[in-house]
């Protein structure tokens, strides 16, 4: 592996104006590509397996052109205190929005509140229904600003008008900021490890080149596999975020290597062998994270995690290629100011002369390589292993404990900032109506091959109203062929209520007993079940991703390291830091505990695929970590440093750009929790939470610690396995054993003679 990565990269630094042509032509071809190909579809999210899921196809196929999914708006008013809206002048009021909501091509009809009976049982509030022909990513701007004229056109009678529903959704999202924060923060940090601008612009660079190439190729696919507008999401987050990752590990290995005195062509060979081996394996490991999203069983996440894997895929054929390249073109301006005012000075010191003159293959105690800050922070740890590894784990323990008590859903309206129209009308129904107004149960009653539909169907609905927790069922409304009902049933807590859970619960274990007798069947579904399938699929699916992934993982590294003890440690590791960052979304967002700090307005329940996105993104990152610093490890030790010293020589050269690396991540993720949408912030914190956790106390503190702790025992494997792993060579011992004239490559000095011919 390291001998071919070695020719690969020496390759593409003599040829690189053909690589960089190459890829150019790529990048126009999947651009003009995505131009031409039809527009990616708005996917219906589905999870085959689910009861919810079940009934809603039910419900298409009974009830054909229902648009079952269209979009809706509901203009909620309420009257002033002591007031009703029934009053004539805030009914005429009333009327007169309904008309005005009414007008617009988009419109498929409106709900009068008093003809439909939605007014509450004080009359302090009524809310008016407008359907649209089109779902809600489909609504115009125009149909929003019609109902937003209508609702202050109410509002002028001194009525309370709020608006909301799923048209008034239009997509939130980030609106650019916070990727505007994180690439500055990303330059700064890179500025400041390398001190050079084309160090530090490098890796942005071909980090954009790869998720142009991603993107435009996900845009150009759409069509095809019916990809999304939302599948590419998590690629371009994580091609950035890998793609930044390896060329700035290369960029590094290569100043190392030029630094002792490689010509740019050697360094370049050198940087790839080595670095760009590790590349390769924490490349994979981040692709059998995505890919093992299939394990959860719903068909987006599983678009997502493979598209996401390409971009992971092309961030590391960029970062072998690409980036030495690019070095090719300009050898020095990725060095140091320092070493490159050096240069520009004339010939080296006569100190570092003498030291590329003998640099002949030296036994580890000959070297005497400076001490930086991550020297110093090993050698801490190696004095104080057992406080260090302790102090890290209670505490990453005592910070998952939450997580016991982790309740998913998927926060709606409720979730959103009091300052938003839709949550103000989202309380205003649930004061009005109830809190169960905002997520009632849809029932689906199929009863074909029955002697009586009809009254088969009433038993459902008045076992149904029977049951303790509802607290309005509504009445049953039939298909064309009257074999199939529909009817809605409100419960008597919101949609987030563990109340709620539990009476979806109930009503599905009386099937059985409903079904013997009227022989039809019935099937729960709407918003709020719909949330709680998908809540208990997904924590059923969590367990067998993590045994899946981490498994595969751990016979990766196995490979990788030729150790049984370090994937056990880096997988458990994983494990700790994953779950103290859960832990950690549950203590703010759930119970909390510090809301105010990060502008939580509303706690409630953890967002259903929060936990599969977090293991999956911060998997694939701790991996990176881990492959980076411990392969830095492992060279060391295979090249005769001790145990303990080939510690503090991965420390040495990875520390820095292990820091540097997920300063950037943290940046980037932490951005997203200024952003008001309450999942999106969500996101931002416990990812950031997740790489700050794994990255500074498992990799830079715990992974030390066991290591000082096991000495040689880390790097133990028994001979019979050792004889039938693979040999992938992460280290690159076999580049030590090249030919003495191909090592002996050495940088000239600035007259361009070979410093060994000038002392």
């Amino acid at each position: 592996m390291a001998t071919f990565l070695y020719r690969l990269g020496r390759l593409a630094f003599r040829r690189r104006g053909y690589v960089a042509l190459i890829w150019l032509a790529v990048l126009t071809a999947v651009g003009l590509g995505a131009l031409q190909a039809p527009g990616a579809s708005d996917e219906e999210f589905s999870m085959p397996g689910i009861e919810s899921q079940k009934a809603y196809d039910l419900m298409q196929e009974r009830f054909p052109g229902a648009a079952a999914d269209g979009a809706t708006a509901r203009v909620v008013f309420v009257a002033p205190d002591g007031q009703k809206v029934t009053a004539t002048a805030a009914k005429q009021a009333i009327e007169e929005t309904v008309t005005a909501l009414g007008d617009g091509s988009q419109v498929a009809g409106v709900a009068d509140p008093f003809e439909a009976k939605a007014v509450s049982q004080d009359g302090s509030t009524a809310y008016a229904t407008v359907t649209y022909k089109v779902k809600s990513s489909e609504v115009t701007d125009g149909s929003r600003t019609a109902v937003e004229k209508a609702a202050d056109q109410a509002r002028e009678s001194g009525l309370t008008v709020e608006t909301g529903g799923s048209a008034m959704d239009s997509g939130g999202g980030p609106g650019g900021v916070a990727e505007i924060i994180g690439i500055a923060v990303a330059a700064l940090v890179l500025l400041i490890t390398f001190g050079s601008p084309a160090a530090a612009g490098l890796p942005l660079l071909t980090a954009v080149l790869g998720v142009g190439i991603s993107m435009f190729t996900i845009t150009m696919l759409a069509d095809a596999f019916g990809l999304s507008t939302s599948t590419g999401t998590l690629a371009m987050m994580l091609g950035l975020a890998v793609g930044i990752d390896y060329a700035l590990f290369v960029v590094s290995r290569y100043r190392e290597e030029r630094d002792k005195g490689h010509t740019p062509e050697e360094a370049a060979g050198l940087a790839v062998g080595t670095a760009g081996s590790a590349v390769v394996f924490a490349g994979l490991t981040v692709v059998i994270a995505l890919a093992g999203l299939t394990v959860v069983g719903i068909p987006m996440l599983t678009k997502m995690g493979l598209t996401a894997a390409g971009a992971v895929v092309v961030a590391v054929l960029i970062a072998l290629t690409v980036v030495p390249a690019l070095v090719g073109f300009w050898p020095n301006a990725v060095l140091s100011g320092a070493v490159r005012k050096q240069r520009r000075d004339g010939r080296p010191p006569l100190f570092r002369m003498l030291r590329v003159r003998l640099l002949r293959p030296r036994k580890p105690s000959e070297r005497h390589e400076p001490d930086n800050r991550g020297t110093r922070w090993a050698r801490f740890v190696l004095r104080r292993p057992i406080p260090v590894l302790l102090l890290g784990v209670v505490g990453l323990g005592a910070l998952a404990i939450p997580m016991t008590q982790l309740q998913l859903g998927m926060p709606g309206d409720e979730a959103k900032s009091a300052s938003t129209t839709e949550r103000r009308a989202y309380d205003a129904l649930a004061e009005g109506f109830g809190p169960g107004f905002n997520g009632p149960l849809t029932i689906v009653v199929d009863a074909e091959g029955t002697d009586d539909a009809e009254a088969a169907v009433n038993a459902v609905h008045q076992d149904i109203t029977d049951t303790k927790g509802v607290v309005s069922v509504a009445a049953p409304r039939f298909n064309e062929a009257g074999d199939t009902a529909v009817f809605t049933a409100t419960p008597g807590t919101s949609p987030t209520d563990e109340k709620t859970k539990a009476l979806v619960k109930t009503i599905r274990g009386e099937r059985p007993g409903i079904e013997s007798a009227t022989g039809a069947s019935f099937e729960v579904t709407g918003t709020t079940a719909l949330n709680i399938d998908i809540a208990t699929k997904v924590q059923a699916a969590l367990v067998p991703y993590l045994i899946t992934v981490v498994g595969l993982a751990v016979v990766l590294l196995l490979v990788v390291f030729r150790s049984l003890l370090v994937p056990l440690k880096a997988a458990l590791g994983f494990l700790l830091s994953v779950l103290a960052a859960l832990g950690a979304v549950v203590l703010v967002f759930q119970q909390g505990h510090g809301a105010g700090v990060f502008g939580v307005e509303q706690t409630g329940p953890i967002m259903s695929l929060m936990p599969i996105f977090l293991v999956g993104i911060v998997f694939g990152l701790a991996m990176d970590y881990e492959v980076f610093l411990v392969s830095r490890m492992r060279e060391a030790y295979v090249h005769g440093e001790p145990a303990d010293q080939a510690i503090v020589s991965g420390f040495r050269h990875s520390a820095r750009v292990v820091v540097a690396a997920a300063l950037i991540m943290i940046a980037v993720f932490a951005g997203f929790i200024g952003e008001s949408d309450s999942m999106i912030k969500m996101i931002g914190f416990g990812l950031a939470t997740a790489v700050l956790l794994d990255a500074f106390v498992v990799r830079m503190a715990i992974v030390p610690a066991v290591l000082a702790l096991l000495g040689d025992r880390a790097w133990w494997l028994p001979k019979w396995l050792d004889r039938r792993l693979p040999r992938v060579d992460v280290e690159g011992e076999a580049l030590t054993r090249r030919p003495a004239a191909e090592a002996a490559d050495r940088d000239p000095d600035p007259d361009g003679e070979p410093v060994e011919a000038r002392v």
